[in-house]
Formats: structure tokens, sequence, C-alpha cells
């Protein structure tokens, strides 16, 4: 069931999940889907460094896992100053290292997501193969005079 068209409240909520088959296209999907909670939340700040880091991991499920098969959490964390974003699959592996070869061609989707999240980390999935890696985005208490100084 999709949770957006399921929702019968005033707004959004403050989570949205579902898990499906990844593809080629799904990064897309997921953005809009990610960008309009976080407008519904109003966090629109956050979209372009959320988006790029459910991206990586989008592409990770992507490239590294046979089945494809990923649950995706979107969560406005409880104090309502960010969002913690999950992605769970069935690859057993953890994500690459942050310290990769600058000439390889890939491997960098971690670096990236350790540059424009405030946190991220992965959890191996209890009893079963698989992991959770996540990511969560704090909203700026700096206000605009503060950030040019």
């Amino acid at each position: 069931m999709n949770h957006v068209t399921a929702h019968q409240g005033g707004g959004l909520g403050a989570r949205y999940g579902t898990d499906f088959t990844l593809g080629e296209h799904s990064a897309r999907h997921l953005r809009r889907i990610l960008r309009v909670y976080l407008t519904a939340w109003e966090m629109p700040e956050l979209c372009d460094q959320a988006c790029l880091a459910l991206t990586e991991l989008v592409a990770n499920v992507v490239r590294h896992t046979p089945d494809r098969r990923a649950a995706v959490l979107l969560a406005r964390r409880p104090d309502g100053r960010g969002v913690r974003v999950e992605v769970t699959d069935t690859c057993p592996r953890p994500p690459l290292s942050t310290a990769v070869d600058e000439l390889a061609e890939d491997g960098r989707g971690v670096l990236i997501v350790d540059a424009v999240t405030d946190r991220w980390g992965w959890d191996p999935l209890p009893g079963r193969p698989g992991k959770t890696v996540w990511f969560e985005c704090d909203v700026s208490t700096k206000t605009k005079d503060e950030e040019f100084d």
C-alpha cells in the first residue's frame, strides 16, 4: 500500500515507508516523495542534501543487492529539527569504507553521504541477511546573518 495516498489526515504525517524492488528510475521517484515530505514538514532547505544522499543509497541497492529488494523509510525526527532516512536491503555486506582510492571508478557513494549529511551509519539486520543504512540531516539553527560571518 502506498502510504502517501492512504493517509487520511490533514497532513502527510511524520513518516513514510514502503518496500519494493528498486530499478534504474527508483531514485527519481523517491526523491520526489522525499521533497514532498520535507516541504510539508517545513524543512525544504534539507531537500538537496537529503535527496543526494538518498540517491546514493538507492544506487547502492541497485548495484550491489542481487534481488534489488529494499525498504525505504522517511521519518521526521521526533524533535522536529530534521529528517532520518533509512534504506534496508537484503545484502549482508556493509557499505564501503570512506577510505576510497581517489582513482577508483566507484565507491564514492559513502563519501558523498558522509559529506552531505549530519550523521550516517548502518546496522546489520538481526537474525537474517541484510542491513539498514541510514542518515540524518538537521535543520540549521543559524540565522541568515550568522551563515555569512
